[in-house]
């Protein structure tokens, strides 16, 4: 199904985010910041900026100090955690640093997982749809393998693919190329881009790595918690799957 450019998928209005402690620590400030659907945007800070707990923010598996986030056209606050766990499954995937794959599993069960938490009839529907992704990245002949038997970057391409199972409108992605050496980082970082393109599904993606930024349609920065830089680099691109 086609997916239409432009909407506003994730918005985050005036949210701080605090650790308390003996000494309160604040992590994010005032951070306005909307995600539109179809766009690639990259997130750039040193360690420590917030980069991290922004996405943790964003992906509802944390929650703000204050300020609001809106999913869905639905603010999370107004939601039970039973809800926000189901629109954590239904509208968002999630890509980390490593892969998480079950060893156990075979390619093509770890690219399902998410619709097997979801249940029996989202992995009937969304089958088909996970092998021709995974054929898209350069996998199709490995759907039987287990992930000791791919290479780092190849099981990265897996854990993208499960980021984009149950077809999210948002795919958030934590330093997902600082686990693979370059070469290797780069491949899977243009990978993202390729589905990003192929699909229209949004990606956020975190990194440290100015080169990367290059490709995004639009580059935050953040710095000790707040966005110092928001720039559009290009125009978003949506397609259908």
């Amino acid at each position: 199904m086609a997916k239409q450019s432009g909407e506003v998928v994730c918005e985050l209005k005036h949210v701080d985010k605090v650790y308390e402690g003996a000494v309160p620590t604040p992590a994010l400030l005032d951070i306005n910041l909307q995600v539109r659907r179809g766009e690639f945007l990259v997130v750039l800070g040193a360690s420590g900026s917030g980069k991290t707990t922004l996405l943790n923010v964003m992906g509802l598996l944390d929650t703000p100090t204050s300020g609001q986030v809106w999913l869905a056209g639905r603010n999370a606050a107004d939601l039970s955690e039973e809800q926000r766990a189901a629109l954590r499954s239904r509208y968002m995937g999630f890509v980390f640093q490593f892969h998480y794959l079950l060893p156990e599993f075979t390619v093509l069960e770890n690219a399902l997982l998410p619709c097997n938490i979801v249940g029996k009839q989202m992995v009937s529907a969304n089958r088909e749809r996970v092998k021709e992704l995974l054929e898209r990245v350069g996998l199709g002949d490995r759907l039987k393998y287990r992930p000791s038997q791919l290479s780092g970057g190849q099981q990265q391409r897996v854990a993208i693919v499960r980021a984009l199972a149950n077809n999210p409108e948002l795919v958030l992605a934590d330093e997902p190329t600082g686990n693979l050496d370059s070469k290797n980082g780069f491949a899977v970082f243009e990978m993202m881009r390729f589905m990003n393109r192929q699909t229209g599904t949004a990606f956020v993606v975190v990194t440290h790595d100015e080169r990367l930024a290059q490709e995004a349609d639009r580059v935050v920065v953040l710095e000790d918690g707040r966005i110092v830089k928001d720039e559009v680099q290009r125009p978003a691109m949506t397609h259908e799957l």
